[in-house]
Order: C-alpha cells, then sequence, then structure tokens
C-alpha cells in the first residue's frame, strides 16, 4: 500500500522509474494513457514494428508531441523525454532502462524480447500471456536466476487473480477454485473470424471502423483466451486445471461459493485447488443474474468450524455448507492498472504473479474436420482453438500448444474437436520457439 509513495520519492528524486514497452496497441495505448499522469514513470522508449503507428497512439491518449520527440535513447535519457522506434532489441538495450514491457501478443516475439531482457539485465512485465502459457515458467526460472522480476501483468486478469489467491493463502484459507467470468456457449468453439461479429452484435463495417481484429476478438470468443488466462494462473499459483479443462458453467456472483465448489458438496469441481471460468449466459443464451463476465473471483474453504460461523456472522455467502466462500471483483481495467507490476518489479523487486510450476497448459484443438496439408493458423482462426488441460496430461499426450499451432502444416487428418499433437504436425526443429518450449517441458516435466 506504498507503491505511490515510493515512485514520487524517486520522482522527488529525480529518477522516476525508466520503462520501455514493446507493442503499441490497445493494452499499451491504456497504460500509457495513465502512466503520464503519474512523475514516478518515465517512459523511456516505445518499440512498434511501426513508428508512425505508435506515435497514432500516442496523438490518442492525449500525449503532447514535445514529449515524445527525442532522436534517440540517450536523449530521451538526458531530456526526460520518450524514444520512438521499430528497433525492439535497440529499446532493450538502451541505457539507463529498468523494466520492459512486452504487449506483442506474439509468443515468439514475447519469448525473444524477454531472453534479450534478461540478458540486459531488466525486469520483465509480460502483458503477452501468450508467450507466459507457451514457456512464461523457464522465462521466470531465468529472470530469478539474474536476480530479476519476471512478473504477470496487473490489470490482466491472470495477475488479479493471482493476488486474490495470495490473499487467501496469506490469511489461512485453502483455496478452492479460481478464476474469471467470460460470455460462453459450446457453439462458440467453432466460430471463426467471418462470423464473430453476430456475436458481439457488430456488422463488419462498424467492427472495421473501430480498428477492431476479427482473430483476436475471435480468440476471446472461442475459448482460447480463456484457455491461456487459466494456464497462466494454473502456473502461477499452483492449481491444476480439472481433467475435462474448462466446463464454463453459467454462473452469477451470488452462486460462486456454491458453483465452484467440489462435486461432492453440490457443486461442479472434480477437484479442489483448481480453475475454472464462469458463464454471463445460460446455455439456452438468456442472461445469467449478477453476471461476472468482465471481473475474477476465488473460492475458498473455511478451515475450522470456527472459521464457518466467522463467514456466517461477517455476512459472507456460502454455499449450504456454510464451508465454502467467496471473493470477487466485477471488473478488471486491463492496461490503465498495469503501473502496478511495473511499480512492483522497480521498487519491490516483486512479481504481480508469476508463473512457478508448469501446472496447466493451453493445447491446439481443432474446430473443423483438418486434413493433411492444412495449415493452421493459430488462436482466433479458422483451423484451432486453445484448450486448457494439466501439463502433465499434455506432456503425456504429445499435445501441441496453441501458442506454436500457427503457420505450421499438418501431415495428416484430424477431427473436429481432437486435440493436435506434435505428430500431427510439420516442425521445424531449428525453430527457437519450438526449442524454448521443449526445453521448458524437459525442466518442469
Amino acid at each position: 500500500m506504498n507503491l505511490d509513495a515510493k515512485l514520487r520519492r524517486r520522482a522527488a528524486e529525480g529518477n522516476p522509474v525508466r520503462v520501455g514497452i514493446i507493442g503499441a496497441g490497445k493494452f499499451g495505448a491504456m497504460f500509457l494513457s495513465q502512466c503520464g499522469h503519474h512523475p514516478g514513470y518515465h517512459v523511456l522508449g516505445i518499440a512498434d514494428l511501426s513508428a508512425d503507428r505508435a506515435r497514432a497512439t500516442l496523438d490518442r491518449v492525449g500525449w503532447p508531441k514535445e514529449r515524445y520527440d527525442a532522436p534517440d535513447a540517450a536523449t530521451a535519457l538526458a531530456q526526460k523525454k520518450t524514444w520512438i522506434t521499430e528497433d525492439a532489441d535497440a529499446l532493450i538495450e538502451a541505457d539507463g532502462l529498468e523494466v520492459l514491457i512486452d504487449a506483442t501478443g506474439n509468443p515468439a516475439a514475447g519469448i525473444r524480447h524477454a531472453l534479450k531482457g534478461i540478458e540486459n539485465g531488466r525486469h520483465l512485465v509480460m502483458v503477452n500471456v501468450e508467450a507466459d502459457v507457451l514457456a512464461g515458467p523457464l522465462l521466470a526460472k531465468k529472470a530469478e536466476q539474474s536476480g530479476l522480476v519476471y512478473s504477470l501483468a496487473y490489470g490482466d486478469q491472470p495477475a488479479l487473480i493471482a493476488e486474490m489467491v495470495d490473499w487467501g493463502r496469506t490469511v489461512g484459507m485453502d483455496i478452492v477454485c479460481a478464476g474469471k467470468g467470460t460470455k460462453y456457449l459450446p457453439a462458440y468453439h467453432h466460430v471463426t473470424p467471418d462470423d464473430v461479429w453476430t456475436h458481439y452484435g457488430l456488422t463488419p463495417e462498424q467492427a472495421k471502423a473501430g480498428g477492431m481484429n476479427p482473430q483476436m476478438f475471435n480468440s476471446f470468443l472461442d475459448g482460447t483466451k480463456s484457455a491461456i488466462e487459466m494456464a497462466a494462473v494454473s502456473n502461477a499459483c499452483d492449481l491444476v486445471p480439472q481433467d475435462d479443462g474448462l466446463a464454463f458453467p453459467p454462473c452469477g456472483v451470488d452462486d460462486l461459493p456454491r458453483i465452484l465448489s467440489p462435486r461432492e458438496t453440490g457443486g461442479v469441481l472434480s477437484r479442489k485447488g483448481t480453475v475454472e471460468v464462469v458463464s454471463s449466459v445460460e446455455r439456452d443464451g438468456r442472461p445469467v443474474f449478477r453476471d461476472l463476465r468482465w471481473g475474477v473471483y476465488v473460492t475458498f474453504e473455511a478451515p475450522s468450524d470456527y472459521v464457518a460461523r466467522c463467514f456466517s456472522e461477517y455476512g459472507l455467502l456460502t454455499d449450504p455448507t456454510g464451508r465454502y466462500s467467496t471473493m470477487y471483483k466485477p471488473y478488471h481495467l486491463i492496461g490503465l492498472e498495469l503501473g502496478i507490476s511495473v511499480a512492483s518489479a522497480a521498487l519491490r523487486q516483486e512479481a504481480t504473479g508469476a508463473p512457478r510450476a508448469w501446472a496447466g497448459d493451453a493445447v491446439a484443438t481443432a474446430k473443423k474436420p483438418l486434413k493433411q496439408g492444412d495449415q493452421l493458423d493459430g488462436e482466433g482462426g479458422y483451423t484451432v482453438y486453445g484448450k486448457l488441460m494439466p501439463a502433465a496430461t499434455s506432456r503425456a499426450k504429445g499435445a501441441l500448444p496453441i501458442g506454436l499451432a500457427h503457420g505450421i502444416t499438418l501431415k495428416r487428418s484430424v477431427a473436429t474437436d481432437q486435440v493436435l499433437t506434435w505428430d500431427d504436425v510439420v516442425l521445424d526443429e531449428q525453430d527457437p520457439t519450438l526449442r524454448f518450449r521443449k526445453e521448458m517441458e524437459a525442466a518442469f516435466s
């Protein structure tokens, strides 16, 4: 509860926290819109594939041009301005940089930037949850070995969930389940970018005018993003996914402790200490009462009869047994909250959630019948969606991670809803991302 004071002390000393961000998309824009309102942050540089796009982002969020006209990193450091570049490596290597944010959303790029950041002594905030789920446990280990912080991004749901799990365990509660809300129907697994906008109530023209990427938004809808985020939570919180992955039960906030409890006491969970995503709509499409579509939650069990009585005395919602209860947060503010991770890494040398085990995996699953020679197009596309499973199961099956299911070719047919394996695809064994993933699997098996 003293990050603001620490940041202001750094500002008063003329030494604000120096930040570099790679990727000036929506998440990056939201962070940039906020960090300029606090003197404790200095955005030393922004790297994007298009410098013009980065400048347009700064214009959109209200940055005055004189703040980002630095011609190079050295000038930006000396004058406390911001340098814009298309060279991510140059930003990572820039003198004075303390905290590196990867907000690219590209798994291969995220892993490469993280390794480069560790090599150059930078704390890492990984907005790129796709990269984190593909190989985050090993990245976090390498960062720790170098005395650096590797952190999930506060404001994104996995970090907020990890915070709630940490709260529960710190006060002595047994964590039963942790997760988030979303809008889900079983048919969504097979939606493609061609028909995604009908489920958002938009026309393709409206979406295009808003600069909305159909493949990205489809990954939110088809279950892929939920699988990826819950794998990140599993790895950060030592929670093991259920054997069948996510069931997406319809559930409002008042029913969380009843539904997100073990089956033997009337809930839906196959085990305690797991993750689940709740749907904001019933299976017939009716809205759930007091849904948690934008929020996060944790359910926990009273460790004694005395604590269960306290639940009742202080008005906590519980299941019928009175032993399971819930804390939830109805919203998350995405990049607007990212400064918490940056400040925590720089000033406390603490992550806002980080993978510490390989407990969950998000694997590629066929959206339709696929045949030999078909090329996979990754999350949110036409060919595959992401499915959550325990990491031990993924390794035993030889399942193909969703983060590697892009631009590779099938060498045999795969049925609809079948999990793809390494043996189903043509692999480039020299690909550095594939090799790093294999190294991670070996290190955490």
